[in-house]
């Protein structure tokens, strides 16, 4: 059953059982689709308020890209779950021969090449996320500036819980180029999202 059509509490469950996914790959991209989710909001909390209405027009642009990245981090929940059980299923490969052995060898190395590469595409789309919900706070609804505030949040923390689970995977990769390109595109997406959510929830403090 995906991951979107469970109920929160179906959700939570299926989380805290001892099947090890979902996990926390697909939390970050959970944590990623509230935050889109908020900025929406901000976003329509503005549009039709007369005392933003040079502000609506952006607004509007910013609810519908807010709306195409909640879907994007929900896709990715379930694209995170199902990029482990690849693997596993790699890792449940016979190796009775050297052929079988080598075979599953390179089936893990691809299947955790992926489970690297999923998690990237959420710290990509957070960096999004961080650029939109920096927009929410400076330019919307100041009655709903703490709901922009807490999408920084969600931008911040889902970034580096995807990072983990990037790094965590490629320390079983062995192709080196590899490691270091992601690494090298890992580091500076981490930079870049510090970099808007300081900015944005320093516009935040200055109007609690």
């Amino acid at each position: 059953m995906s991951m979107m059509k469970m109920t929160i509490e179906e959700f939570l469950k299926e989380l805290a059982s001892d099947s090890p996914a979902p996990g926390g790959g697909s939390v970050a991209a959970l944590g990623g689709a509230l935050g889109a989710a908020l900025v929406a909001m901000v976003a329509r909390l503005t549009v039709g308020k007369e005392k933003y209405k040079d502000q609506w027009a952006c607004m509007e642009e910013l609810a519908r890209k807010a709306d195409n990245l909640r879907d994007e981090f929900l896709a990715l929940m379930d694209e995170d779950t199902a990029a482990f059980n690849d693997f596993m299923d790699a890792m449940r490969l016979p190796k009775n021969s050297d052929e079988e052995k080598a075979k599953r060898n390179s089936a893990m190395q691809e299947a955790l090449k992926q489970a690297a590469l999923v998690p990237m595409k959420t710290l990509r789309a957070c960096l999004e996320l961080a650029g939109y919900a920096k927009q929410a706070v400076e330019r919307g609804n100041l009655n709903a500036i703490t709901d922009g505030g807490t999408a920084l949040l969600l931008s911040s923390s889902s970034g580096k819980a995807a990072a983990y689970n990037v790094r965590i995977n490629l320390a079983g990769v062995k192709d080196q180029d590899f490691c270091e390109k992601t690494k090298l595109e890992l580091e500076r997406l981490m930079k870049e999202i510090d970099a808007f959510v300081g900015e944005g929830l320093k516009r935040v403090e200055e109007n609690l």
